[in-house]
């Protein structure tokens, strides 16, 4: 089965983390975003404009070298993955995904376009894994 997605066209940092903010007020628990794109096409200002549109205050950054960021002050937990050094399926069992996916939160997880984290993701995805999801497109650049 094809994994639907939705591809938001905007023309600056200002219109996603509008799209961001959008989408965040219709979010509920269990949903999961995927956001794929090259490094500076508003990964991280649509996760910001997300973060707004939840209710949190806390700064939001790209969890590069931590793998996952949690928010919990939001109308519901937030939490912000970046797979692009994740390099296999067994470290996501590893840092706890399923908890994050299960759990009563919204879950973002940052790919890159050209990267091998994609190909990894996308072979997760195909055991069902993350069959319910939101796949959002960026490109351009937005830094």
């Amino acid at each position: 089965m094809a994994i639907p997605e939705k591809i938001y066209e905007t023309n600056g940092a200002e219109e996603t983390f509008e799209v961001g903010m959008r989408l965040a007020k219709e979010a509920k628990a269990g949903d999961i975003y995927c956001l794929d794109g090259d490094l500076g096409t508003g990964k991280t200002v649509f996760s910001q404009g997300f973060a707004a549109g939840l209710g949190i205050k806390e700064a939001v950054n790209s969890p590069t070298f931590t793998i996952v960021c949690e928010y919990e002050e939001g109308r519901l937990p937030l939490y912000h993955f970046d797979v692009y050094r994740i390099g296999s399926s067994d470290e996501m069992y590893d840092i706890g995904y399923e908890e994050y996916i299960n759990g009563e939160g919204v879950c973002i997880i940052l790919m890159y376009i050209e990267s091998k984290s994609r190909k990894r993701w996308k072979k997760l995805a195909t055991r069902n894994i993350f069959m319910d999801r939101v796949c959002v497109l960026l490109s351009g650049h937005h830094l």
